[in-house]
């Protein structure tokens, strides 16, 4: 009566922290320090830009991005990473990018490769999006684990030829949520040579390439366009929600080559939600305008010397290149956070939601996801809080 493909999922990581915790008394005033929700203020021009274009609620808005807002991403993408791309033929405006990373394997991953099912790759730990995207699909996602000896970042090439000649396609988060690690360009060439080589496509999560320590995350999209790559080799996908903190905006979008975009176009013309016009217009403005994005990134970099300095001493501390997640080792990531709670009130994030066993191994069981989003007084707090607990 129900389809089986979804019936081995694990409770998400948000109802299964409410289940660990809600039952017990925080020990302090809470700090909450779980979901990635931006929390610095959006542009202030954002209410305004609504009023201006209210008449637009009355229509149905562009499904594939209004013109102007897919020509301020296109000149976003040409300022930021250097690549020039048709506005029209190259780019998708989504309704947040959690739609098109699933459905870029709706759209973009076949049925079968050389007569078999097709693999999906993905990071361990990763965003849950990419491993129900190939199920959906009926491919078989592989799990390539993302630990401190591979600088955090998945090691795909180490995966066996039989699972590379599967390959279908290959999801890469860089800024990587939970660890904050950055994908080089040589780590990027590396991949991108890989999937021509088995011929699989690379689907390119960078939605937290705006927020970074020292030096700005590359985009897969311009390192292939360096080497030269097949048109259709990457898709790249990007959100205002991390860069504007407007994640109630949901608005993103994604760019590749042009058939790639014309199949996601395809299936969003049946199967999408586009973002209000009026709200487009608050995109097309927010991708017009960097002011806001270099003073956002300042104050995550404040926050970066901030967990520095007080977590200076914890042992196996890594603090992040890029994103605004810490991503603590302990003992127990479960045991970890119902301490934290009961004893502190900081709430955080047992690293084993975010993965998945593999071979009796779970990457994630042995930390904490802590997210730096709240205000940076309450943050400081919140790791005091935490350090003082854990290391007692």
């Amino acid at each position: 009566m129900f389809p089986e493909r979804f019936s081995n999922l694990p409770a998400y990581a948000f109802p299964r922290l409410r289940a660990l915790l809600d039952q017990h008394q925080p020990g302090g005033e809470p700090v909450h320090m779980t979901i990635g929700e931006p929390k610095h203020a959006f542009p202030a021009w954002v209410p305004d830009v609504i009023a201006e274009n209210a008449a637009g609620f009355g229509n149905y808005p562009p499904n594939d991005g209004s013109a102007a807002l897919l020509t301020s991403i296109a000149g976003w993408l040409k300022r930021r990473f250097d690549v020039s791309l048709d506005a029209e033929k190259q780019i998708i405006a989504l309704n947040g990018t959690r739609e098109g990373l699933y459905n870029a394997c709706m759209a973009l991953v076949p049925e079968t490769k050389d007569g078999e099912t097709p693999h999906v790759l993905m990071p361990n730990p990763f965003y849950q999006v990419y491993a129900i995207g190939a199920i959906s699909v009926g491919a078989r996602p592989i799990f390539a684990e993302a630990k401190r000896s591979t600088g955090f970042l998945p090691d795909f090439a180490g995966l066996p030829t039989d699972i590379l000649k599967k390959a279908a396609a290959a999801y890469i988060c860089s800024p990587s949520n939970p660890q904050g690690a950055v994908a080089s360009r040589a780590y990027l060439r590396e991949l991108i040579a890989l999937a021509e080589q088995f011929d699989f496509k690379v689907f390119a999560d960078e939605c937290y390439s705006e927020i970074y320590r020292d030096d700005p995350p590359p985009s897969a999209l311009e390192v292939a366009a360096e080497m030269g790559a097949h048109p259709e080799r990457v898709v790249v996908f990007h959100s205002l929600s991390k860069r504007s903190n407007l994640p109630g905006l949901r608005s993103g979008f994604a760019a590749g080559g042009p058939e790639s975009i014309a199949r996601m176009k395809q299936l969003r013309a049946y199967a999408g939600a586009p973002l209000p016009a009026p709200l487009q217009a608050v995109a097309a403005r927010a991708w017009d305008d960097d002011a806001h994005v270099e003073e956002n990134r300042a104050l995550y970099q404040e926050k970066y010397a901030t967990a520095d300095e007080i977590m200076a001493g914890y042992a196996g501390y890594q603090g992040p290149e890029a994103g605004f997640f810490l991503w603590l080792p302990v003992e127990d990531g479960e045991a970890a956070a119902l301490k934290l709670w009961k004893e502190t009130g900081v709430r955080v994030l047992p690293g084993a939601y975010l993965s998945r066993e593999v071979d009796g191994r779970n990457p994630g069981a042995g930390y904490i996801r802590v997210a730096m989003v709240a205000p940076k007084d309450e943050m400081q707090q919140g790791l005091i809080r935490l350090k003082s607990c854990l290391q007692s």
